[in-house]
């Protein structure tokens, strides 16, 4: 494999357009609810230490997701890059568990000096048996992938989201009022992510949390409850079940989306019980290395 800035030399050389890890604490939440069903997307054995995804271009141009076992090389390009730092990311070929066609996410460039990104054309020696190209979700359609990712954006844009509530004291925990105008819509905002919506309170969100207790008597897969920093003291938690995620801080109100609630975001008020669930949560959740 070869950085972005090499030549491409071979046919078997690929173009390192970007990289994403696949472990028990981080993994693309559009594969699935837990690291287990993520690996099964993909193909992959749920292994413990888990994975490191490479997306790239061949000299043709054709996608290719290229999986490796390295987890820590590709850890340390991706905190390179996120600090703008430049890193050659070339796993060696030892480190190769296997390449599957296309990409399970949209990259947002491609390499220079070969044909536009496309999927690979099928083997003709796999006799029609050679897996489908991976492909990103539909965001034009509301579903388990793109619940997930509207959980994944407020969890990576908390303040922003949470700067839209009116967080009046005294509300109960499943109380779903916010800020945003009573219009009815459920329209995406501009960056294809959910929004908040004035609501009242869902029957949904009693049943996510009474599923959410139930994982501190009966332990969910592997990275359905997941951990990870916030600020001061707090954690950030996010949990996934059948049709409901949820983004919660330790210390303030919890976020909740629903399969049958396309595009809203459900605010959990603190009330009496969040603060104990959250924290029972982050117990039990896995995180970061």
């Amino acid at each position: 494999m070869t950085g972005t800035d090499d030549a491409v030399a071979d046919d078997d050389a690929l173009y390192v357009l970007t990289a994403i890890l696949l472990t028990p604490a981080q993994f693309p939440s559009v594969l699935g609810d837990d690291y287990p069903e993520a690996c099964a997307a993909l193909g992959l054995e749920p292994y413990a230490e888990g994975y490191g995804l490479v997306l790239g271009q061949d000299s043709d141009g054709a996608r290719w997701t290229v999986v490796v076992d390295d987890v820590s090389l590709v850890a340390v390009a991706i905190a390179s890059w996120d600090c703008g730092m430049e890193y050659d990311l070339s796993p060696d070929d030892a480190s190769v568990v296997g390449a599957l066609p296309g990409w399970p996410l949209a990259v947002a460039v491609a390499a220079p000096g070969v044909p536009a990104p496309h999927d690979p054309e099928p083997d003709p020696e796999a006799d029609g048996e050679d897996p489908a190209p991976l492909s990103p979700p539909d965001t034009d359609v509301w579903g388990p992938a793109q619940r997930r990712m509207g959980a994944d954006a407020i969890a990576s844009q908390w303040a922003a989201w949470r700067e839209q509530m009116d967080d009046a004291p005294g509300s109960t925990p499943d109380d779903a009022k916010d800020s945003a105008p009573d219009d009815g819509a459920t329209d995406p905002a501009p960056d294809d992510a959910p929004r908040p919506q004035t609501a009242g309170p869902h029957p949904g969100i009693r049943l996510a949390l009474a599923e959410a207790r139930g994982y501190l008597e009966d332990p969910p897969p592997p990275g359905r409850v997941r951990s990870s920093f916030a600020p001061g003291d707090a954690r950030m938690i996010r949990a996934d079940g059948p049709g409901w995620s949820m983004v919660a801080r330790t210390d303030d109100i919890a976020f909740m989306l629903l399969d049958e609630v396309p595009g809203e975001i459900l605010p959990v008020r603190r009330g009496p019980e969040l603060p104990g669930l959250l924290k029972a949560l982050d117990a039990i959740a896995v995180r970061p290395s």
